[in-house]
């Protein structure tokens, strides 16, 4: 069996670590239940790391080992609330923890919940005075 490297193995162990840390419930959270309401939380995370390494070598390579190697590994993790999600009566609405949308495309995320809102109504009145007619 062929051994891995230690950079492998660095990077290995700070995968590991920031896959502890991180999954999808950091992302869109466990919901809440309170009563006839539901929020669901919804986060931003940014995530940076790096891993190095040497080999020391040298005159004397031997005195230090057969594998001299020095090395290390660090990440870090940003976890931003954006958001959360009400459902309330089979409705969907965005309670943004952010004061104001950065971008357009935040705008845009931001109204999608209430567009799909605004469509459901229109085709249940629309089943309703279909109904209330062929009856």
């Amino acid at each position: 069996m062929e051994k891995n490297h230690p950079v492998s193995e660095l990077m290995s162990e700070t995968i590991q670590r920031i896959r502890e840390a991180v999954d999808a419930n950091t992302v869109v959270g466990t919901p809440i239940v309170a009563g006839e309401v539901t929020l669901i939380p919804v986060s931003r995370i940014s995530l940076g790391f790096g891993t190095a390494g040497s080999e020391v070598g040298g005159k004397t390579p031997k005195a230090l080992g057969e594998n001299p190697f020095g090395g290390g590994g660090g990440a870090g993790l940003k976890i931003i609330p954006v958001c959360f999600l009400v459902v309330s009566g089979g409705m969907v609405k965005v309670l943004s923890v952010d004061a104001a949308p950065e971008t357009s495309l935040d705008r845009v995320v931001d109204l999608i919940p209430d567009i799909v809102n605004k469509i459901t109504s229109v085709l249940e009145e629309r089943k309703t005075k279909k109904q209330e007619a062929e009856a």
